[in-house]
């Protein structure tokens, strides 16, 4: 939970708002002229429907808290909905861009019909509740003006729509492109990755080549800005623009039918022998704290993450307890079509996330602050850590100590399922190598898990190589 009366460093770059919080609680401190704006929308019908079908972020006026901002000058304060668990673009899979993307656009256009736009284009402006998009920044949304362009129509190319073709049509992840630069694939690097033949494609000149022409244009870039206005650019042309780019993003798909990891919860044999075994163990303890609170029934984890979710069999059990899962795995597709379930079921408790932990998000953007590690932005209560381990130290050659380190650093209750030497997968991940991995032995697992954990239980598993253990850190 944030610290009271802290300022978020990420909205420095609004120069009409400032995000903070307080106790817990999220506010948005505005100026003069970013209340104006938010004042003349508010009260929009498009604004209130958003906002109470939760593709807009719950938000209303407030007073007697004070911004913790002595450099700016503000004029009012708003309150949001809490995101519980923050993402960022390059930690979502395909279809949670071009949900993102379409999210967007849509809100975009009902802004449009009542005479307002979005002034950015950018998915850092949508979060997940769950595997439910909505909307953040209510400082993006301004009263549309005589004349006005859409400036955030670059940045909606950059971020949304040339992640989405790269995937869709070069079957290229874009997840390292977003996090390799906050500014997205440039229309110039782009347009360079692209073949004759996708030139054919919908959407490949109007917004990628004659895009990448323009950027030459940089230094003339104000006075084109103008000539558009003084052409009498209207909203009808804006619509017309934003209502193409969504039937080019609807249109978009990835096609991508098998991954390492995609069927593996089906056809594993270790998954069908010990599923309900562990199903009984880990619904154990996701209700010991329920027990513990005199078996009220409310939910009482407030963050669970689940490590290697794979389908999100354990997740699921985990949202009946839980406020918020976090559904974490490095198989792109498999998230994927994790979400994709999720989504078409309104899910607002489990959000899936793409992410190697041997090689995590770091914290990004001016003085690494814009968009921090995962383990700044949530902190667990319950971690699963099921069938991975011997992945981590022997797969990503981790050292078995350091993982145990990181999981004790996290200060969470974990569930963790040893997979020793023996057995048929760790066979295979050594097949091909030399085994140096001397430090992996459930002799070592036990001294550094004892180190840093009381073992609340133990259960061996069918086949006698894996065992559950029920970790509890040491105060």
């Amino acid at each position: 939970m944030p610290v009271p009366s802290i300022y978020e460093s990420g909205s420095f770059r609004d120069r009409s708002g400032r995000v903070f919080y307080d106790h817990g609680q999220v506010y948005r401190a505005l100026g003069t002229e970013g209340f104006a704006d938010w004042s003349a929308v508010a009260q929009r019908p498009f604004v209130q429907k958003s906002m109470k079908s939760g593709s807009l972020v719950r938000t209303e006026t407030t007073a007697g808290v004070n911004a913790p901002l002595s450099d700016f000058q503000c004029e009012a304060v708003l309150k949001h909905d809490v995101v519980p668990v923050v993402t960022w673009p390059f930690e979502w899979s395909f279809s949670m861009l071009r949900s993102a993307a379409l999210l967007t656009l849509d809100l975009m256009l009902d802004a449009l019909q009542e005479d307002a736009i979005l002034k950015d284009g950018t998915p850092y402006n949508v979060q997940f509740i769950g595997a439910c998009p909505t909307w953040i920044d209510t400082g993006s949304i301004l009263p549309l003006r005589p004349g006005q362009i859409w400036d955030g129509y670059r940045q909606f190319c950059q971020m949304f729509l040339y992640p989405l073709m790269l995937q869709s049509w070069k079957n290229v992840d874009f997840q390292p492109w977003l996090r390799g630069s906050l500014e997205g694939i440039s229309p110039r690097e782009f347009s360079s990755l692209l073949s004759m033949r996708d030139m054919f494609r919908r959407g490949a000149v109007s917004h990628v080549w004659l895009h990448a022409k323009l950027q030459g244009q940089n230094a003339a870039k104000p006075k084109l800005a103008d000539s558009i206005k003084a052409s009498g650019f209207s909203r009808d042309m804006i619509i017309s623009n934003v209502q193409g780019l969504r039937r080019i993003v609807e249109h978009l798909t990835w096609k991508a039918d098998k991954s390492t990891w995609s069927d593996y919860d089906k056809s594993s044999t270790p998954v069908q022998r010990d599923a309900a075994i562990k199903e009984q163990f880990i619904a154990e303890v996701c209700r010991s704290r329920t027990t513990q609170l005199m078996n009220d029934a409310s939910k009482t984890w407030k963050t669970v993450w689940d490590l290697g979710c794979n389908q999100g069999r354990y997740a699921r059990l985990a949202a009946q307890h839980a406020e918020a899962v976090l559904a974490i795995d490095s198989d792109h597709l498999t998230i994927d079509r994790l979400f994709r379930t999720l989504n078409a079921e309104g899910n607002r408790t489990i959000t899936p996330m793409v992410c190697n932990l041997a090689d995590p998000s770091p914290s990004l953007g001016w003085r690494l602050q814009e968009r921090r590690s995962l383990e700044q932005r949530s902190k667990p209560e319950l971690v699963f850590c099921l069938a991975l381990i011997h992945h981590l130290v022997i797969g990503s050659n981790l050292l078995l100590a350091d993982v145990i380190s990181w999981l004790a650093s996290l200060k969470s209750t974990v569930v963790l399922e040893y997979v020793d030497r023996k057995d048929a997968q760790v066979q295979q991940l050594l097949a091909n190598r030399e085994d140096v991995f001397s430090d992996y032995s459930i002799e070592a697992f036990r001294a550094h898990v004892d180190r840093s954990f009381t073992v609340i239980k133990e259960l061996p598993l069918a086949d006698g190589t894996r065992s559950l253990f029920w970790l509890q850190p040491r105060i």
